[in-house]
């Protein structure tokens, strides 16, 4: 039997819909239920919006129907768990990973859950998502982690997606190393994520490039030990300079376009490590020529959230000031203006924005 709270008598919720190329609606939607044993239904708290939710309203993922609901982040309150889930009961309050994990195919097992057999990034893309008063949750006991008491729900959205994204696809696949001479390519909130979560391996400098000066402003303020501003076109020249034309150790790419991809190549030093974090819709000319013979390491990643366990325990220790990267905050009912905030970040100084619903329990 499902741990419900009845029979739902309130049938509709708010939702942010997908209805097209360049549309979005904020409508009526029913509220969602139970579909499978490991099912959660989630009462919204705290969302937030990604890049990627802009990718697909600008019609760049032909995949997503219309209709369907964004969001693939935020906190909760479980309303509603199906027969199988063992690890959550009504009431819980809990973080929505961004990525739904079977924990059982052959993917989630080398914790690849990205790649998950039946799941992976389904949520605001096949499935509707989190940008609404409630959302179903597949699979939830590997889907969800516990919110830990007294945990900032802001920060907690916040590992949802970006964090482990910037760490995973960044930090980790960049082997960033203490004395490490980094340099992230790209200040939006994927790269100061990558910003904040480098410094827990004391390299020891850590150089941001980007086109705006308010972005590199904040990167300064998160730790960056130089910043350059690529508007001039010769950031090359800037970071081959304040090396002392040694190059980096590690860059990582954190905007998914053939310029800063370019730049990575060009201040790689021997044996360094290229981390591919952004998400690329051109390609992109990889110079082999030139770097055959460099032992250069490129890789590249989906977010896995396989760490966000230990981010969590690193944000609950204060060694990760993750707020930091909340720049503007809105209820969830005014979610169509906090879209118009976040799709002009530069004139806005938009970082990350988040959402509040104030939806009370059914």
């Amino acid at each position: 039997m499902n741990q419900s709270s009845g029979a739902n008598e309130t049938k509709s919720m708010k939702a942010l819909t997908y209805r097209g190329p360049g549309r979005r609606a904020w409508e009526d939607r029913p509220r969602p239920q139970i579909a499978a044993a490991t099912d959660a239904i989630v009462r919204m708290t705290t969302t937030t919006i990604c890049g990627t939710d802009l990718h697909i309203l600008k019609g760049d993922l032909p995949a997503v129907e219309s209709g369907r609901i964004l969001g693939h982040e935020g906190v909760g309150v479980i309303e509603e768990v199906g027969s199988n889930v063992t690890d959550f009961k009504r009431g819980d309050r809990v973080i929505i990973s961004c990525v739904t994990a079977c924990g059982r195919c052959k993917f989630c097992r080398k914790n690849m859950y990205s790649h998950c057999a039946t799941g992976g990034w389904i949520l605001g893309y096949q499935i509707d998502g989190t940008q609404a008063e409630y959302v179903r949750i597949p699979y939830a006991d590997t889907s969800l982690y516990a919110l830990t008491p007294g945990l900032d729900e802001e920060v907690a959205t916040l590992l949802s997606d970006i964090l482990p994204t910037g760490f995973e696809c960044g930090v980790l696949n960049g082997r960033v190393q203490p004395g490490d001479v980094v340099a992230i390519v790209g200040a939006g909130p994927i790269g100061l994520a990558a910003l904040l979560t480098a410094k827990l391996y004391s390299p020891a400098e850590i150089i941001m490039i980007d086109l705006d000066d308010n972005r590199l402003e904040v990167a300064r303020s998160f730790g960056a030990t130089a910043v350059v501003n690529s508007s001039d076109g010769k950031a090359v020249e800037h970071v081959l300079t304040l090396t002392k034309q040694a190059g980096v150790d590690v860059a990582i790419e954190a905007v998914g376009v053939p310029a800063t991809f370019d730049i990575c190549q060009s201040i790689i030093a021997p044996g360094g490590r290229i981390a591919n974090v952004g998400v690329h819709g051109k390609s992109v000319e990889l110079h082999l020529e030139r770097l055959w013979s460099s032992n250069i390491t490129l890789t590249t990643r989906l977010v896995d959230t396989a760490t966000t366990p230990m981010l969590l325990g690193v944000v609950r220790a204060g060694r990760l000031d993750a707020k930091r990267l909340i720049s503007h905050r809105f209820a969830l009912s005014d979610i169509m203006k906090a879209y118009d905030t976040f799709g002009n970040a530069a004139e806005e100084r938009a970082l990350k924005v988040v959402l509040t619903s104030g939806v009370p329990a059914a």
